[in-house]
């Protein structure tokens, strides 16, 4: 199994081998800060991502415990890397084809602003350290 993604411009071009995780949606005010508002995250081991392209990848160190990687050229956001493990997160709309990933639960929830509400019966955490 194998799925594709990239940025709005092309610059960044990737291959996920495997399943992804299921989608985890992040509140936190970071993601806000990145998105414009929540941010929508798969997942996958490190060393099953490889990159076809990557003229336009630059990363980011948005706190002690991540990097968050985006195109240069175009600022789409595409990953959020946390520093130590052997994993990243993929920014679930940047799939060509997110096949039959299910959103899971929310996180961050405490940071969530009030112009939106969250009606899907999903889990909420109102924090996390993992989930992404």
């Amino acid at each position: 199994m194998e799925s594709r993604g990239g940025c709005l411009c092309g610059a960044v071009r990737f291959v996920i081998t495997g399943r992804l995780r299921e989608v985890v949606a992040c509140h936190c005010g970071q993601c806000q800060k990145v998105h414009g508002t929540f941010g929508a995250y798969t997942a996958c081991a490190l060393d099953r991502l490889r990159f076809e392209k990557d003229a336009g990848l630059a990363w980011y160190a948005s706190s002690q415990r991540a990097t968050r990687g985006f195109c240069r050229i175009c600022g789409s956001s595409l990953f959020w890397r946390p520093v130590g493990q052997g994993t990243v997160s993929v920014a679930a709309g940047v799939l060509d084809d997110a096949g039959d990933l299910k959103l899971a639960r929310h996180i961050f929830t405490a940071d969530k602003p009030d112009w939106y509400a969250i009606t899907d019966g999903l889990e909420e955490i109102e924090h996390s350290m993992t989930g992404m």
